[in-house]
């Protein structure tokens, strides 16, 4: 084989070598600002636009955080927050700022009964971030908003925001909490741990309450029915 081709072989290689570290950075890259949404731009903002620096600070704070031993909360830890969070939206009508603050430290409850390093802000901010990418964005944000002074409308926007971290946390947004939610709001509603007559109650009323809703349909299909045909009857 002659120098030329062997040269050639060689550019070759080293070209689809530079390709595939340039689309695996690339991919690397794809998945941090997925994960970490607006905190990736914020990073590169930080770093004067070089994504690279973000890159390597975001992957170093993926691999401290996987040093963690973080644990989802029980249906019973569930039941009780989601009680203490119901209380504290009820606080926000008659007090506001107090409520936001009750809120502020609901939170930082849950992080701790989840293992979060809760006497670590920065530590825990990192966490959030890494796990809560999209919802830690906006809770980051009203931090700053200072609770003795800010206007209502101020402090209604840092409850959702509080109130989408909290769920995230809990495992109590929609759709999120799975197989668990029924039984957390057996807990919640105090059917779970009743006597077992209390319980056959409890599932008779459930019961009879879906009869009378299926019933409830029947009757409005029924009537549709009636007014299609009265609709179609030639006069």
């Amino acid at each position: 084989m002659s120098t030329g081709a062997i040269i050639g072989i060689v550019i070759a290689v080293i070209v689809v070598v530079a390709i595939a570290v340039v689309a695996s950075t690339e991919m690397r890259r794809a998945r941090l600002r997925r994960q970490f949404g607006p905190e990736y731009d914020r990073l590169v903002e930080k770093h004067g636009g070089n994504k690279r620096k973000a890159d390597a600070e975001l992957a170093d704070r993926e691999r401290r955080v996987r040093g963690l031993s973080l644990r989802e909360l029980t249906p019973e830890q569930q039941a009780r927050y989601s009680g203490d969070w119901a209380a504290v939206q009820e606080r926000f009508v008659d007090s506001p700022a107090e409520a936001v603050g009750a809120a502020h430290t609901l939170i930082w409850n849950v992080m701790r009964d989840r293992g979060y390093p809760a006497d670590d802000r920065s530590a825990s901010m990192d966490a959030l971030a890494v796990h809560h990418g999209r919802a830690f964005e906006d809770y980051r944000k009203v931090q700053a908003v200072p609770t003795d002074s800010a206007s209502t409308e101020q402090l209604r926007e840092s409850m959702i925001h509080y109130r989408a971290l909290f769920e995230d946390l809990t495992g109590l947004r929609e759709g999120q909490a799975g197989p668990q939610r029924d039984r957390v709001a057996e807990i919640r509603d105090g059917s779970a741990g009743a006597p077992a007559v209390d319980r056959e109650l409890a599932a008779e009323n459930r019961e009879r309450a879906a009869e009378n809703r299926d019933a409830a349909a029947r009757e409005r299909d029924l009537a549709a029915e009636d007014g299609n045909r009265t609709a179609d009857t030639p006069r």
